[in-house]
């Protein structure tokens, strides 16, 4: 069975993220043609608009990982070029890419967002601008790129940060370090999935444990409290709604059971989609199988998102 729509799953990129946005484009690719689409597989370059232009797409399924796919850049060629694309429009891509201006909008929300502070990366080599532990992160990368987790044991900041090739810019976001389980929610149109508890085989959920097979374990339905479960999934879609995302999006929260502290992360707009990913798990478990839900963001499709 063909549905006669041909659909550019763009993917690749050349951000920090490029190799997992190759392998969840591949396997959304796949599905597509498994479900009769006609699939043109784009491997994005700064030649995008011309090879969109000659591609002729019905529907972009935006598969990039950082920048230009999750920032506002490709909505934004997108959007000029009346293609219809999946998941969030240039505003809301734009806004979540920037950790600390999407914390004070899920603040104002009601989403609990863990203190910090915005310094450059220099500043933050120089001395402890938060006491200890506390978490630094660029402002504007995702998959746990950049991040580092200063300790009590840290008696310097990182001096990584002072790298004449550091590439993730020049601010950077301290975090309060909120001890406790990794969870995470997506959010797919209106309704918030399950929540998930992340047990990394390392010390963090880190770039590694999130991509490589055995980097993590997903426990699905997370083991907490029901109220707790209850209060993420709630939190997860009021961020989502607040930023204004659209389609698939996945919030990732922290929660320490000894002080019952909850803390949203970051929203990420464009989340993983390989065999390791954790939407695709949710999904499942809230009967939707990989392939209806790849489907599914390619019908969500559309322009002034």
């Amino acid at each position: 069975m063909t549905t006669g729509k041909h659909v550019a799953v763009l993917m690749g990129g050349w951000s920090a993220e490029r190799e997992v946005s190759l392998r969840s484009g591949t396997a959304c690719a796949d599905a597509l043609d498994r479900k009769g689409y006609r699939v043109s597989r784009i491997d994005v370059g700064r030649d995008v608009a011309a090879v969109l232009a000659a591609t002729r797409p019905d529907v972009a399924l935006n598969i990039l990982h950082g920048r230009p796919g999750e920032d506002g850049t490709i909505q934004g060629i997108l959007e000029i070029m009346s293609i219809p694309y999946s998941h969030s429009g240039v505003l809301a891509s734009a806004l979540a890419m920037q950790k600390d201006r999407a914390k004070d909008i899920m603040k104002a929300a009601g989403v609990s967002v863990p203190d910090g502070v915005v310094v450059s990366r220099f500043a933050a080599s120089k001395e402890h601008v938060l006491p200890r532990p506390y978490v630094i992160k660029p402002v504007a990368e995702g998959s746990s790129v950049g991040v580092f987790i200063v300790t009590e044991a840290h008696t310097h900041p990182p001096q990584e940060l002072m790298r004449e090739d550091w590439p993730f810019g020049d601010l950077v976001l301290c975090e309060r370090f909120i001890a406790g389980k990794e969870l995470t929610c997506a959010v797919m149109g209106d309704r918030a999935l399950g929540v998930i508890e992340i047990v990394p085989a390392v010390r963090f959920y880190d770039y590694e444990a999130k991509y490589a097979p055995g980097g993590s374990k997903h426990l699905l339905p997370a083991p907490v409290e029901s109220k707790v479960y209850e209060e993420i999934r709630r939190q997860a879609l009021a961020a989502h709604q607040a930023l204004g995302c659209r389609g698939v999006s996945r919030a990732d929260f922290r929660f320490d059971d000894a002080t019952g502290v909850l803390a949203c992360l970051e929203v990420n707009t464009q989340p993983g989609m390989t065999e390791t990913s954790l939407v695709p798990d949710m999904a499942a478990h809230a009967g939707v199988p990989f392939d209806d839900l790849v489907r599914w963001m390619v019908e969500d499709a559309s322009l002034n998102r």
